[in-house]
């Protein structure tokens, strides 16, 4: 699994996904303590991710292992939304409410 941060919105009326009411977000890859990477990828979004908010991105194969996703032309899903990060002893990272 990857993190991830949404930045934005991709829109694309015109696509080959057949997934009905498919929503895909632009995410930036980051660190375990959210620090951006500068690498970004277009992820269908199976969690109502918004905006700003840290997610956890599936990639390759393995994303079209879901229902919504099975045997479709998808690379990369956001499979859950962030709440916190803890690593060593210490929360390297905790979702704003």
């Amino acid at each position: 699994m990857i993190f991830g941060l949404v930045a934005g919105t991709v829109v694309a009326t015109n696509r080959s996904d057949e997934i009905k009411g498919a929503k895909y977000l632009l995410v930036e890859t980051c660190t375990s303590d959210a620090k951006g990477k500068g690498n970004y990828l277009v992820a269908l979004d199976n969690m109502g991710a918004g905006t700003g908010e840290m997610v956890l991105l599936s990639q390759g194969s393995s994303t079209r292992q879901t229902s919504v996703s099975k045997n479709k032309p998808v690379d990369a899903l956001i499979i859950g939304i962030v709440d916190l990060v803890e690593t060593g002893g210490r929360f390297v990272f905790r979702k704003s409410v």
